[in-house]
């Protein structure tokens, strides 16, 4: 069993084409989307028109929660942006994703983390620093989830570890979005210094799972233009040069 794990796409078209066109030529089962599909100031209606017409399995990001539950004044920049430029269409197929998604009792996807869509599953934010989570806190975040592998995404940055009982835990990274800020908890980058497009494949070798995270470049200096002119130039810098700062 061989699937390709896609996360954090963020309506970069050209980037997801990319990653598709690499995963059709090495071959897998199913592909999964982790969720932040469609907000920020790229393409968001041709992203959600693509990614409808696959037949992948999709689960809601916290960008999909922001989009339906927010509103003028709520939305941050990236969600005001994106949502009225999307359909009746767009928005309800949004709305029929789940924050979470077993498959098949042995592979459990979330965004974030099993309880929280905005809390990172595999990193710790102090106010200094951004430091890799210790095996205790990856095992408590993992909580009553019993699957051998766990799929999240949000952070942008791949990763895979093993918790305590031997759960393989995958970040495939973001598609669509190199690097950012944020101010949750403290103030803080996530970058990954390159801005290539993201993604996992992850197989189940006899009684484990393994996972590759692969980088794949595409035109990324188009979305960087693209961003520019839609008034982010933090989008801008962030697909242009994987850095946040």
């Amino acid at each position: 069993m061989r699937i390709a794990v896609v996360a954090d796409i963020h309506g970069n078209l050209p980037a997801l084409e990319a990653v598709v066109a690499d995963v059709a030529r090495r071959g897998v089962d199913a592909v999964v989307n982790l969720g932040d599909c469609v907000s920020g100031p790229l393409l968001p209606l041709e992203t959600a028109q693509f990614l409808m017409a696959q037949d992948w399995r999709h689960i809601a990001g916290n960008h999909e929660r922001q989009l339906l539950t927010g509103g003028p004044g709520r939305w941050n920049e990236s969600d005001a942006f994106t949502h009225p430029r999307l359909g009746a269409n767009e928005l309800a197929w949004l709305a029929s994703m789940k924050p979470t998604l077993c498959l098949q009792d042995d592979v459990f996807l979330c965004h974030g983390t099993p309880t929280s869509d905005v809390d990172y599953f595999l990193e710790v934010v102090e106010p200094t620093r951004v430091r890799t989570a210790t095996l205790a806190e990856v095992d408590a975040r993992l909580g009553d989830v019993r699957a051998s592998l766990v799929l999240c995404g949000h952070t942008h940055v791949p990763k895979a570890v093993r918790s305590s009982q031997g759960q393989l835990i995958v970040n495939p990274g973001s598609v669509g979005l190199p690097a950012f800020e944020d101010g949750r908890p403290y103030p803080h980058v996530m970058e990954t210094g390159s801005p290539d497009a993201r993604y996992a494949l992850v197989e189940r070798l006899g009684d484990v799972w393994a996972a590759s995270l692969i980088a794949v470049p595409y035109d990324h200096l188009s979305m960087a233009k693209l961003a520019g002119t839609n008034g982010r130039a933090d989008w801008a810098r962030a697909l242009a040069t994987g850095l946040a700062t």
